[in-house]
Order: C-alpha cells, then structure tokens, then sequence
C-alpha cells in the first residue's frame, strides 16, 4: 500500500513537473516579459500571479523567476510582493484540475467522460504529437498532454492505494490526531516540505479523501499548514541570490505564515464561542479544491492593504551591510522621473558608469591576485561582484534605451550611443575578470601550478593589466584626455607582452617543464589580459570621439590598434621600457594595496 501510494507521488509530480515544462516551452519567454511589464500596479500584479501561476502549475516556480528579476534589479521588491501574492492563488487551480480525475461513470455519456476515457485520448493524441511533430511548438503540446495523462494516473494509483484504508478503523482514528490545530499544521509543513511542492500536497490531501473519513476538522489545519511547507523550495532557490533575492523569497513564507497565524487564530476563536457544526463534514476532493482555494483568496485580501509594510519588514529582516548600501547607491542615480530632461539624465548615467568602471577595476585585481594567492572566499567574492556589474550593465542599457524615445539632440543621441558601447566594454572587462578567476579555481582544485618563470612572467603583465584599468577608470571618471592617450600604446605593450609569454611558454612545454593543462589556462589567461586591453582601449576611444565633431564613431574593440604621433610614440617606448621582462624594477605590490586603489 505504501509503495502504491508512494509511486502514484512520483508520477503524479512527473506529470505536473513535464505539464509545466511544455507549458513554459511553448510560452517561451513571454510569461518572463509579462511579468516584468505589466506590474505597475499591485492589482495588476496579483492578477497576473495567478495568471502565471495557473499556466506553469507552480507558485515555486513563478516566485523562482521572480527572484530572478529582482535579483538582476529588473524589478522592484514592491512588484514582485503583488506577484507572489497571485502565485498562492494560482497555485490552488492544481486542486480543481484534480477533480477531474475523480468524475466517474459506466454508461453512456458519463462513460466518456471517466477519468480513464479522458486520460486515455489525452496520453495518445499527447504521444502522437511528441513523436510524429515536426514543429518544436506540435512536441512540446505533447509534452503538455502526457504530462496531463500522467498525473491523472498518479491521482489514480494514489486513490486506488488508500482505497482499503476506507474501513480501518486504526486510520480512522489516526486522522482524528490530525484534528487537533497544532498537531496539522506541523504536518501539513513537514509533509510539504518534503514533496516540496503544495499541489503535490493538495493531491495527496485529494486522495485521502476518497476514503470518505477525511473530516473538515482534520482538512484545515493541514491546509493551514501547507502553504508554509511550500516555501521550502522557494527558500532554497535564493542562496546566492542578492538580499533582495533573498527577500522576495522571504515574502513568500511570509505570506502564507501569516495567512495561518491570521486565519487559523479568527477561525479558531470562533469555533471556540460558536461550535461550528461543519467541523465533522466529510471532505470530498472538491470540497478540499475549494477550501484550498478560498484560504488563499483571503489571506491575499487581508494582506493587500499591507505591501508597503510587508516590504519595510522584510527590508529589516535581510539588512544591508555598508558596503552593499554603497554599492547600490549608484543605481539609484537612474530616477525615472529624470527620463523627460535627458541632460540630467545624461549626466546621472556619467556618474552610474564611474560607479560601474571603479567596481570593474577592483575585480580584476581581486581575479588576478588570486593566481597568487588563491583563497576560496576571494574567489566566490569576485563572481558576487560580476553579479553586480551585469546589473550596471542591465540597468545602465534599459535607462539609456528609455531615453532613445525622447528628444535629443545630435551631441545627445551620440553620447548616449558611445555610453552603450562603454557599458558593454566594461561589462566584457568584468568577464573576462570573471574568467581569470575561474582559471585559478580550477588549478586549485586540479592542484595544478605553473612553473616559477611562467609566474613572474604573468606577474609582469598583471602590473601592465593593473595599470591600465587604473588608467582607464581614472580617465574615463575624471573625464582626463590625457590619462586617456596612455592607453592605446599600453594596451599594445600587453599584446606584445601576450604574445612573447605564448612563445615562451610553447618553448617550456617542448622542454617538459609545464604540463598541457597548465598550457592551456596559461594561454585562456594571456588571451582574457589581452582582451582587457582591448577594451580599455575601446573605452577611451569612445570618449575620445565624444568631444569630436565627425559623424564617424565606429568604436573597435575586437583589437588594440597602434597610433600615430609623438604622444602616442612616447608612451609606447615607456611601457615598452618599463614592462622588460630583463627589467628588476618590475614587482608585484600588495593585494591589500591594490584592491584599495
């Protein structure tokens, strides 16, 4: 009986798990950019919560994108509260599609329409459709069908197993434990968190109930108990997502922790002065839908009103440490009330990609200096970092778009085209800053280590590397054209400095004196400081051409190019000079020092 029971969980799970893939493939990104669009309002924000929800059959799954979006800063924390609150309810339609598979019948019309019948015509259309389909969108359509069959007949083979437990009278009794409020509700969480799924709960609930001895007392605190066991899931999906990941997914037990102290208190309470006479009502999978479905209804109704606070208590919940609150200061420099008067709004997007070019900076100083001293805790700080600059980069590009629709001037249209060209090289920066780090990740853990001339080679390029990110950031923040001129003839330096590093280190693998493993990151290192380069030059070019009157503002960055001039000549003769691998005077400073610079 248990493994019948157990087995009809597993394909009942299956078959919501590949409904709503099919459904999310056949939506394609559309229920993301519906989420993310149409949140102005919180009604709005409800309805659609539920809306998706309803599609996908998954309040974890809504309330996971939404953690996405707000953890890349595409929506705000007060958007996603209204959405998740949709979610619980749309999570409760999972209920009434079950009711189907208890219609039951021998004849005539009733026949057709059986559980059996139904499931049977939808498992071979859905077949026919997943093997003979052409077109990706007639494949997934069947995926969405088995998946149907497939959960109909969980709900079955669940049924069918506690069909004997009809007439025990030792389970008869252990339900009535269920009565007592506290002793559900622990169970309703701890059965949930373990299918980590509420539906999936609600079905086994469902099924319970097919042995006519599932009481209401015994039914509402389970229920009570379910929507919290659900937010197991929704919580776990959060660790490594921002704070406010981590509130969006705070939000979500929340709501439904505060739907069972509010509702299972009122109710309780009541019962206690009225004696309610439907506390021995026996339960029907219908009767259970519905209760599911009004506990959700209320409880988002009394919290409606309180989004705002809601939002103030998680905010004191999940508190930002100093650093994180400067490191977000910079984004809210982007108003939306700003996007009418382009040249402030110009001017705040200067100072956000400042913001931007210094965290940049420090990264690749943080991935570099892992290469040699590699700590665990730096190397997952670098990757949170990352995080943050595509965030920039994300926020930085929907601004400046917002403001294409605006009425600018021919100086304004060209900033603004150069500034999307410079958020797109520093965000490349941070990659490939990203990209370093991941090398040194994996010789740590393969315990690989390159020979002591290839390091105090890549110690060399590194100061180079170093020094024209601080040449970069520093040009492009103090708007300095003639920090801005190093660039290019440094940036030629490290290429060449790249180049003769490969050669030498081809020379070192013929004698036997690295390994091809160590070869190879060796190389994906050069080439990630030779892109570096490259984009530093790319950058101050853009700025170069902002103060320029030509049409032209081709900006390269697949290369560094050499100039021309006496300026750019003394330069290059400079760091030529100065960056000599022969050269003593080269060393590598402190980390400490250079992730303070």
């Amino acid at each position: 009986m248990v493994l019948s029971l157990l087995s009809g969980v597993a394909l009942f799970l299956y078959g919501m798990l590949l409904m709503g893939d099919g459904l999310k493939m056949v939506a394609g990104n559309k229920l993301e950019k519906f989420l993310y669009r149409m949140t102005n309002t919180p009604l709005k924000g409800v309805a659609l919560g539920a809306g998706v929800t309803c599609v996908i059959q998954s309040s974890s799954a809504t309330t996971v994108m939404v953690i996405g979006f707000v953890n890349s800063m595409m929506m705000k924390l007060r958007q996603a509260i209204s959405i998740i609150m949709g979610a619980n309810i749309g999570t409760s339609i999972t209920g009434w599609i079950l009711c189907l598979s208890y219609i039951e019948g021998s004849k005539g019309w009733a026949a057709v329409l059986s559980t059996a019948t139904i499931s049977a015509i939808v498992a071979v259309v859905g077949i026919v459709l997943r093997m003979l389909g052409k077109r990706s969108v007639h494949r997934n359509i069947g995926n969405i069908m088995l998946g149907f069959a497939i959960l109909m007949m969980g709900m079955q083979t669940m049924s069918g197993a506690v069909e004997p437990l009809r007439g025990n009278e030792t389970f008869a009794s252990m339900l009535t434990v269920f009565s007592n409020p506290l002793m559900g509700i622990l169970v309703g969480i701890a059965f949930t968190a373990v299918l980590q799924s509420a539906s999936a709960a609600i079905g086994v609930l469902q099924a319970l109930s097919a042995t006519g001895i599932l009481t209401f007392a015994s039914t509402f605190p389970i229920i009570l108990g379910i929507g919290v066991g659900a937010a197991c899931p929704v919580l776990l999906s959060s660790v490594g997502a921002n704070k406010n990941g981590k509130r969006t997914a705070l939000i979500y037990l929340l709501n439904d922790l505060f739907g069972l102290i509010f509702w299972g208190t009122a109710f309780y309470t009541a019962n206690w002065f009225l004696h309610f006479d439907f506390m021995n009502q026996i339960m029907t999978p219908v009767l259970i839908a519905l209760l599911n479905t009004v506990f959700r209804v209320a409880t988002v109704c009394v919290l409606f009103p309180f989004i705002p606070k809601l939002e103030k208590l998680v905010c004191m919940l999940v508190k930002d440490t100093q650093e994180e609150l400067e490191e977000e200061a910079d984004l809210e420099l982007l108003e939306d009330r700003l996007v009418v008067y382009p040249a402030l709004a110009m001017g705040q997007c200067q100072r956000v990609i400042s913001g931007m070019a210094k965290k940049v900076r420090k990264n690749v100083n943080r991935a570099m200096n892992l290469l040699n001293d590699y700590q665990q805790e730096r190397f997952e700080k670098v990757q949170r970092k990352e995080d943050l600059i595509d965030k920039y980069e994300t926020r930085l590009g929907v601004y400046l778009m917002r403001l294409t629709k605006k009425e600018l001037t021919t100086a304004q249209s060209r900033q603004m085209t150069l500034y999307l060209s410079t958020i797109s090289d520093f965000e490349r920066i941070g990659d490939h800053a990203a990209n370093i780090a991941y090398m040194s990740n994996e010789m740590q853990e393969n315990r690989m280590s390159f020979s002591e001339e290839a390091l105090d080679e890549l110690n060399v390029v590194m100061q180079a590397v170093r020094e024209v990110m601080n040449i970069t950031a520093r040009a492009f923040t103090e708007a300095d054209q003639k920090e801005a001129d190093k660039v290019a003839p440094l940036g030629v330096v490290i290429t060449h400095l790249c180049d003769e590093l490969k050669h030498n280190h081809v020379i070192r693998l013929g004698s036997g004196d690295c390994g091809l493993e160590q070869g190879t990151i060796f190389n994906d290192i050069l080439n990630s400081f030779s892109r570096i380069a490259a984009h530093c030059a790319s950058i101050m070019s853009a700025m170069q051409k902002a103060d320029e009157d030509s049409e032209d503002i081709h900006i390269h960055n697949s290369t560094v190019y050499a100039g021309e001039g006496m300026v750019y000549y003394s330069y290059f003769t400079m760091y030529t000079q100065k960056y000599d691998f022969g050269n003593p005077g080269i060393h590598v400073k402190s980390m400490e020092a250079e992730n303070e610079i």
